[in-house]
């Protein structure tokens, strides 16, 4: 028996005969094509290998004493369904290899068996659990932020200090300004501050500043009195008030009119509100989140922003990281969203190949987490065609390769090309160099010229 294999970009694989020499020679061919092998001369000796968080597959014979290939592809099944399973057959079992098929296993492979094909077959076989792993663990990161209410997805450095910032400041008093691009969740930040706090039972109230008309803003943020105005023809309470005890979302705070801003500075200060027409101060027990895609301070330097206003709101700030930030979140997301929209739209959800999923982390991503989303509900509503349909309605992809010259795109799609096949083959260079037609030299220099490293190919898919 070999020693215990570690994940490699060819394996594991576990190869079960009784016959040493068999055991020991295609041991041998699998080790020279980069592949980890674990032998075993018992089916018995490696079920306890044999596991659903497993990464590797198994080659198995037909034909042995105790527990034959059969039996054993029956166990194996039992205890993963997706795990492949090969049976080497002599001529006489190919009927019994052919029915384990339609029971589960992945292919056979009859003897005495050409390399090449035992080697196409295994490539195969490794594809396929490689993504079958890799699909699991996108659906449990899902279901592992199944609870009730918004949730922040992804696992990236950059939204993990982004969510532990916003965990410190949870149950705080203080106002929180949200910074980032359009499309990066700042509504859905928002959300989640509210509905994970200890406010959480009282009111949300979100205002966008941008979408309402300068002459009403006041009266919507602060109410009036029947009479305070023509056409006042009742008592309206405001958004102010209305939030009392919970949470009020100002989103593009930036749009805000510099005379109402002098009056919201003063709720801020105060915690007290006065409606239109009234003399009365209604005291308030909220907390303020302002949304921005803009620089506040770079605005109060050119006096379209109070100064004392952005001081006051910038005690808290919490950056959102674009999408392009946190490349690796993009397959959880994409998941998350297609799951979403098919449970919508009562639809099959088709998995992503690995190539598909590598093209969308190539790209550039200009509307952030609103165009994935968007791009997912495509794909589900009109197939794998969606994905090549443009980046966005407002931001085309054709918009977006007019921005760039042709030696940009020209390395764009190089570089995708060398990272896809370098995840297609976990990170072996060799079958990396020959799929690209490359000699190693020229494939390490245009790694190195991207930056690409092969340990961040070769990383177990259970992690």
């Amino acid at each position: 028996m070999n020693t215990e294999p570690t994940t490699s970009p060819g394996g594991p694989i576990a190869y079960v005969d009784d016959e040493k020499y068999i055991r020991d020679a295609v041991r041998q061919l699998l080790e020279l094509h980069d592949y980890t092998v674990e032998t075993f001369d018992s089916a018995e000796k490696v079920l306890p290998k044999l596991a659903p968080e497993w990464p590797g597959i198994l080659i198995s014979d037909i034909n042995m004493p105790g527990m034959d290939g059969l039996a054993l592809t029956e166990h194996t099944l039992k205890i993963d369904r997706g795990l492949p399973v090969i049976l080497l057959t002599g001529h006489g079992d190919i009927s019994m290899a052919v029915n384990a098929i339609r029971n589960g296993a992945y292919d056979f492979i009859e003897k005495p068996f050409d390399n090449e094909h035992l080697l196409e077959v295994v490539r195969r076989a490794l594809e396929k659990r490689h993504l079958t792993l890799e699909n699991r663990k996108l659906k449990a990161e899902v279901e592992n932020f199944a609870a009730p209410g918004p949730r922040i997805l992804g696992n990236t450095p950059a939204i993990r200090q982004m969510r532990e910032l916003i965990h410190r400041v949870l149950d705080t008093p203080a106002d929180i300004l949200l910074f980032g691009d359009t499309g990066t969740g700042k509504d859905l930040v928002a959300r989640y501050l509210h509905d994970h706090s200890a406010r959480r039972d009282k009111n949300f109230v979100a205002i966008n500043c941008g979408a309402l008309p300068e002459s009403i803003i006041e009266s919507e943020l602060f109410g009036y009195e029947a009479g305070a105005f023509t056409g006042a023809d009742k008592r309206r309470i405001g958004k102010f008030e209305y939030a009392n005890g919970g949470t009020l979302f100002l989103d593009e705070i930036e749009s805000m009119p510099l005379t109402l801003q002098v009056k919201l500075l003063r709720v801020l200060e105060e915690r007290q509100v006065e409606r239109l027409g009234s003399n009365q101060q209604i005291s308030l027990d909220i907390r303020v989140i302002a949304a921005t895609k803009e620089d506040l301070l770079a605005l109060s330097d050119s006096g379209k922003f109070r100064r004392d206003l952005y001081y006051r709101l910038n005690l808290v700030t919490i950056p959102i990281p674009p999408l392009r930030e946190r490349r690796e979140d993009i397959p959880l997301l994409f998941q998350h969203f297609a799951v979403v929209a098919s449970a919508r739209h009562h639809r099959e959800l088709i998995p992503l190949n690995a190539e598909s999923m590598a093209r969308l982390k190539s790209q550039e991503w200009p509307g952030n987490v609103r165009e994935l989303r968007n791009l997912a509900e495509r794909y589900v509503l009109l197939g794998a065609g969606a994905l090549n349909s443009g980046a966005s309605p407002t931001d085309s992809q054709e918009d977006l390769h007019g921005q760039q010259t042709l030696q940009e795109r020209v390395e764009l799609f190089e570089c995708s090309v060398i990272e896809e096949a370098l995840r297609r083959h976990r990170g072996s260079i060799k079958d990396s160099m020959v799929s690209l037609g490359l000699p190693r030299k020229t494939l390490y220099d245009k790694m190195k010229k991207y930056g690409l490293e092969r340990r961040d190919f070769v990383s177990d898919p259970r992690e």
